[in-house]
Order: C-alpha cells, then structure tokens, then sequence
C-alpha cells in the first residue's frame, strides 16, 4: 500500500498545480463504503502528499452526501497523520472579506443528523474529546503557510456547519451572527469529527468566498459569485498548501494521535466481532 503521512482534502484544482512529483492515483475500498474518489498521491518537498477531492471530481457530491467515513478512513488507511481541509465559506463577519484566507478555531455543529458522524456504534461505544476540534500546532503552520504565500489571512473563529445544499435564509445569517459565529460552511463536519476519532490531526484552510446574505452592500450568495472567488484564489490555496508541506515536515506529535487511548468504554469481551473487524485499523493498537 502506497503511504503519505500528509493528507489535504479540497477542490480537486489542489492536486492541479504544476510541478507535482511522482503522481499515482489510488482507489480504494474501505468498510465504510467508496471514498468520494481516488486519492492523488504525489511528491512536494520530498514529501507523500494525499490529495481527495471532497465532493468528487466534478464536484458530484452535494454536502450531505459525502462520504465522510469512507474518505476519512481512505487517509488512514495510506497513512495520513496530518489532514488539511481547503474549504470554501461564506463570511459573518465585516473584517473576513472575499478573496480573505482564515484558519478558523471552533465549530458549532448545525447539521441535521443525517450525516453519519462517528466510526463507531453496534457494539462499541468512545468518547473522544473534541474540545478543540482543530489541532494548534497544524493550525500554526497554515496560518505561516498563508503569510508566507502573501495572503490576507486571519486566525481564529467559529465555523458554524449547516446541513445545506441550499444557502441560508436571511433570518438563519443574522442568527448566526448574533451568535458570534464567524465563517459558515457545509463540510467541516463531521469531518473534523471522525478524523478526531481516526487519531489524524486536523485543521482547516477556509477561503471566504462571500458574505453570507447578512450583508446589506452584497447581493445573495449564488453558485457563480462563489465559483468566481474559488478561482481567483485558486493559485493562492495551491501555494498555501506547497508552504505548509515542509513546515510539518517529518511531523509532530499531536494529542489527537491519542484520541483513542481513554475513549473507548465498551468492556472488550461485549464488543462483536464483526465490528472489532470494520474498525481494526482505527482500534487494534487497544484491543489487542
């Protein structure tokens, strides 16, 4: 099996930038179904890199159906330590303009439930603490990563996550902000959620690409205006992510690399052996 320790999940233009090295495409089968696509396995800074495409190429897949657990488990399975999402948002805030970067702190989690969310369940019950749910010193990186690429970028914030596909009402945007939240998005969760539980350290790259509908001076959100801003910015994500490859390097320990280690609650012997076999990969090092 083909191995990278670094893993970015994004718009499939990511894996489009020039100079790659060493470019293989990988399919694979996971227990929790097909990932959304292949991952594009290459060579930056003499580092494996992992690259997915979160919706598919050709953007196939609305927000609800991604396959979160699949992909996530797709990561693991070639070895991913440290995952960067690239994510488009909208903005809640004055200050995070269109075309701004932000590696946001926080989530809230405002989807429906319909999105399988955890690993785990029939017969084996964890608990993973999700305080922080985006790693620092990964986060750290991007946000050098961003100033090094010379984009105007900011650091911290909540990223509320609605279910979607459509964009928020306007009553829904002046809640949001009422709320305090900063960024909104669709596919930060539950993401975030199940690399926690996979022990991959994560942290997410959020390009705004408008304000919401809460803003008096800007028409509602459409799929053009998004799609414009994506583009333009294109080649700074693709510069972003050529910076903060070296700058983990060999990697670091994370706390998330032991998420794991206290949450698993199920006496050992109650656990059923078909769901000790899907979720080997993730458990092994505990139940053995």
């Amino acid at each position: 099996m083909p191995e990278a320790t670094i893993g970015v999940i994004g718009g499939s233009g990511l894996y489009a930038m020039q100079g790659l090295e060493q470019v293989e495409r990988i399919e694979l089968d996971t227990p929790f179904g097909a990932p959304s696509d292949a991952y594009v396995l290459s060579t930056i800074a003499g580092r494996r890199v992992a690259f997915l495409p979160r919706h598919g190429v050709g953007h196939r897949l609305t927000p609800s159906e991604v396959p979160s657990r699949a992909n996530i488990h797709g990561f693991k399975q070639l070895g991913v330590r440290y995952l960067v999402s690239v994510s488009a948002v909208g903005s809640l805030r004055e200050p995070l303009a269109p075309g701004h970067v932000v590696i946001p702190d926080q989530l809230y989690d405002k989807t429906k439930g319909i999105r399988p969310a955890t690993f785990f369940g029939d017969g084996l019950v964890a608990h993973v603490a999700f305080d922080r749910p985006f790693d620092r010193a990964l986060s750290d990186m991007l946000e050098q990563a961003a100033a090094q690429a010379g984009a105007t970028w900011h650091r911290g914030g909540t990223l509320v996550v609605m279910e979607g596909p459509q964009f928020s009402t306007l009553a829904e945007s002046e809640e949001h902000r009422r709320a305090g939240f900063a960024l909104i998005g669709m596919t930060a969760l539950p993401e975030a959620k199940l690399a926690r539980e996979a022990e991959i350290a994560y942290a997410t790259l959020a390009l705004v690409t408008d304000y919401d509908c809460w803003h008096p001076d800007h028409d509602a959100v459409t799929v053009e205006s998004v799609v414009k801003v994506l583009h333009a910015n294109a080649a700074l994500a693709q510069q972003i992510i050529r910076n903060v490859v070296p700058l983990i390097g060999e990697g670091f320990d994370s706390p998330a690399h032991h998420a794991l280690a206290t949450a698993l609650i199920t006496d050992r012997a109650a656990i059923p052996a078909a769901k000790r076999q899907q979720v080997d990969l993730l458990v092994r090092k505990y139940l053995a």
